[in-house]
Parts: C-alpha cells; sequence; structure tokens
C-alpha cells in the first residue's frame, strides 16, 4: 500500500456502506464478504488509515445487515461514527444522512464506497488536494477502464474543468465515446456541501437523490469541479456480485505475491499461492505450491512453507521448515530450526528451537521444548468434553510414536515415552514412561491358527 502525503485537513471521511447488494445473492451483508481474509469494508478503512494523516473523522453509514456490520466496523483503529440510512434513497441521501450527524463547517468531505476495497491512498490523497485547490468546490476521482459500458461519463470543457457526469443512459453518442468514467469517489468542500445537498432533487428514473448532481450545482454557482484520473484504475474495481468479488480477490492475491517476491520471498509456484491481507513473510522465505496463509501468519524467516501446508494465526521463526501437508493453527509459535512435518497439526501450541515433529501428529494446547523429538502418530488429549488442558514436554524429550498424552500432563526435560503408550500422568526428567502391556510370544501358534482357518473353511 502507498503512503500518501497530505499537507491540507481537517478531511471528513464518509464511507457509504448502507446498500442491500442483492446481486451478491447472500445472506452476508455486501461489506462484510472478504477479500484476503479481510471485510471490504474494512479494507476501505485501511486505505483511510494509511493517509497521513489521516482523517480527522471518519463516518461509516450503515443500512442493511446493520446489526452485523456495525460491531466489525466499530472495532476498527480510525473508531468511526456509525450512523443509519433507514431509507435508501441514493447517495446523495447517505452523505445527507452522515452530515447531519456531524458538526464540522470547514475542511473537506472525502465520499467512498465501501464495496471498493483495493483504492491505492495516493489516489485519495491527489482527489483530496485537487478539491483543496482555490475556487473548487468538488472533484471526482476518474479511470480508464478497458470497456466504460455501464459507467457514467466525466463530461470536461475544453479546459480540462469537469462541468457534469451523465449516466450512460442519458449520454449522447458522442459523451458515449469518452472513455474517462466516474468510480463515485469524491471530495468536496464542506461549506459547498452542505449548501448543496438540501438542493438535490430526485429527478431520475429511480427517484433517488444523486450525489453526482453536485458537479452540476457547482458549475450553476460559479465554482471550479476538477477530474482527477485515478493512477491505479484497477484499485477502483467495485464488488457487486460474487463474480466481481472474486475477481477482486484475484487481483489482490496477484499485488501480494509480486510484493512478496519483490521482497525475496520466493514463490516456487506463485499462482498457486494464497495470501491474507496482514501475511508477513521474510527476505529469503521459500514457499512451495498450494500454501494457503490465513490471517495473522508472521514468518519472521528465512523459513520453508512446504506445499499444501495451510497457516492461521501463527508465528514462524528463522530456519523452520513446515509441511507439506501441514496445518498451523492461530496461537503457535513454532522455533528457529524446528520441524513440522507432513499431515501434522499444531494449535495453540509452542514448539521450541529445534524441535521436531514430522509425521502425522496433533500438538494442541502444548509446549515442546528445544530438541523434543515427537513420533509419528502422537496426539495430546487437550480436551476432556469440558475444558482444555495444556501438556508440557520438557528440551530433549523423546515422544514415541502412537503415543496418547493425555492432558494436563507434563514430560520432563530428556524424558523419554515408548511408543504405543497413553500417558496419564507426569514422567519425570530422564525418565523412561510407558504403558504397553507385556508383550507375549507363542512360538508356532501362528501355524496352528492358519491350519485351524483353514480347516474350517473346508468344512463349511
Amino acid at each position: 500500500m502507498t503512503e500518501a502525503r497530505r499537507p491540507h485537513s481537517p478531511v471528513l471521511a464518509i464511507v457509504l456502506a448502507a446498500g442491500e447488494g442483492t446481486r451478491m445473492r447472500s445472506p452476508l451483508p455486501k461489506v462484510l464478504h472478504e477479500v484476503g481474509h479481510r471485510q471490504l469494508v474494512l479494507h476501505v478503512l485501511d486505505r483511510l488509515a494509511a493517509l497521513a494523516p489521516p482523517p480527522s473523522e471518519t463516518v461509516v453509514v450503515l443500512g442493511a445487515g446493520r446489526e452485523r456490520v456495525e460491531p466489525v466496523v466499530a472495532a476498527h483503529p480510525l473508531q468511526p461514527r456509525i450512523v443509519e440510512q433507514q431509507t435508501r434513497r441514493g447517495t446523495g441521501d447517505a452523505v445527507r444522512v452522515a452530515m447531519e450527524a456531524v458538526s464540522c463547517t470547514e475542511g473537506i468531505a472525502l465520499v467512498l464506497c465501501g464495496d471498493v476495497p483495493l483504492i491505492d491512498p495516493a489516489d485519495i490523497d491527489r482527489l483530496v488536494a485537487a478539491a483543496a485547490e482555490e475556487d473548487v468546490a468538488i472533484a471526482v476521482l476518474g479511470f480508464r477502464p478497458a470497456d466504460p459500458t455501464g459507467y457514467g461519463r466525466l463530461v470536461t470543457d475544453a479546459t480540462g474543468a469537469l462541468v457534469r457526469i451523465v449516466e450512460e443512459k442519458d449520454a449522447r453518442a458522442d459523451e458515449r465515446r469518452i472513455d474517462l468514467v466516474n468510480s463515485g469517489v469524491i471530495a468536496c468542500r464542506i461549506p459547498f456541501l452542505r449548501q448543496a445537498l438540501p438542493q438535490l432533487r430526485p429527478d431520475n428514473a429511480k427517484g433517488e437523490l444523486y450525489l453526482t448532481d453536485l458537479v452540476e450545482r457547482a458549475v450553476a454557482a460559479g465554482r471550479q469541479a476538477r477530474a482527477v484520473a485515478a493512477a491505479d484504475p484497477a484499485g477502483l474495481a467495485g464488488v457487486n456480485s460474487q463474480a466481481d468479488l472474486a475477481a477482486v480477490e484475484a487481483l489482490f492475491q496477484a499485488r501480494r505475491r509480486a510484493e512478496a517476491m519483490a521482497a525475496g520471498v520466493t514463490l516456487t509456484a506463485p499462482e498457486t499461492v494464497h495470501f491474507a491481507f496482514d501475511t508477513k513473510l521474510a527476505p529469503g522465505t521459500v514457499v512451495g505450491p498450494f500454501v494457503v496463509f490465513g490471517p495473522g501468519v508472521v514468518v519472521e524467516g528465512p523459513a520453508r512453507i512446504e506445499a499444501f501446508s495451510h497457516l492461521a494465526g501463527a508465528h514462524i521463526r528463522d530456519g523452520a521448515v513446515i509441511g507439506p501437508f501441514a496445518r498451523i493453527r492461530p496461537g503457535s509459535r513454532i522455533g528457529a530450526g524446528a520441524r513440522v512435518g507432513n499431515f501434522v497439526e499444531v494449535k495453540a501450541a509452542v514448539l521450541g528451537e529445534g524441535a521436531k515433529a514430522n509425521h502425522l501428529s496433533y500438538i494442541g494446547d502444548a509446549e515442546v521444548g528445544a530438541r523434543a523429538n515427537i513420533g509419528a502418530g502422537t496426539i495430546t488429549c487437550n480436551y476432556d468434553g469440558f475444558a482444555k488442558h495444556r501438556t508440557v514436554i520438557g528440551p530433549g524429550a523423546f515422544i514415541g510414536s502412537n503415543t496418547a498424552l493425555v492432558a494436563p500432563v507434563v514430560i520432563g526435560p530428556g524424558a523419554i515415552v515408548g511408543a504405543g503408550s497413553a500417558i496419564t500422568r507426569d514422567v519425570p526428567a530422564d525418565a523412561l514412561g510407558l504403558t504397553r502391556a507385556p508383550q507375549e510370544v507363542r512360538e508356532g501358534a501362528a501355524a496352528r491358527i492358519r491350519a485351524r482357518k483353514a480347516g474350517s473353511r473346508k468344512s463349511g
């Protein structure tokens, strides 16, 4: 994300997130759908927070699904004010609701859409700077798509000043040839906005108040309007359908892969690696094919993440090797040089430096000391049906294959647990713990069993 620097302030940010999102055909409010494991509306707020300085105040306009969206939005570090557009009567009405909730009379009002998650903060900054120019009342962020069909066109005069925004269905043939289209993102002088909002009229087929009509209001009042072409038009892609969501996700992933490789991360099959919004990989880290990073992964590195592994909420130290086919769940910390191998699941556990769990094991709610070895098929029995309990395995301990460690239990430093054991009591340091029944060998019994079985088949 590009950091933007802005000398002018204050800026009131208004995020429009009241739409029902009917084309999503989902019970989940549109702005709560995720890109890179983060809700659309939170991406927009993150972009605002990246401005330098950030907005002096932020308002989020909610509508459909407010009871689900509000807790998500309220937890954002910007601490936005939340208002509700009870009757959806267009973008102009939504901004009216926002302006009624604040008392500011000076500065710039910046209006963004809650379903445009990848907007570049640098483009936001350029838009606000244009609105802050002398005699300018409003600036509109435009972009040039490969196909402008369906978009409102930004109509400019011979000097390049914006004179109006015309919807495609109302545009003349020459206006439809305009390739600079409306993104829905505007910056407006607050005194002009407060004056012009009451003048908006629902003189259109939808009977709504269009924010875009402010351009003509500004021109009629002898004020300037500006069209600002986005440097990053792809970042203005909005989400109105599941297909749009998939396209924006693909764009997000492509950018994160490119950023990772530019920073020195090796992706052996980049098109198959899936990033979260906050994935952090140190230079020198190697990531194999079909690796999925959920939220909250930090790889200090350089480390290796082998193919088909899934990580979330985990901290990986340098020299560690994860996978292939490993699952690292939230709360896990994998120490330097540790190994988590194929079909091993780690949850809320700490593996010390050089510890190994190479095969077919579950390590949950546990602490595994440095250089301890976890044999294949080992499980920590952390849940008794009512509560979770912790297993502690000391440094240098050796846990034999097919062992069940029934928590709470402590295996002391240097202790050995025999294969096939079910350990329910602590094993002291350097002790041997095992629960196997004594092995019994009966000479010739196998041959006698086969003969008996063969005879049974013949008599049957």
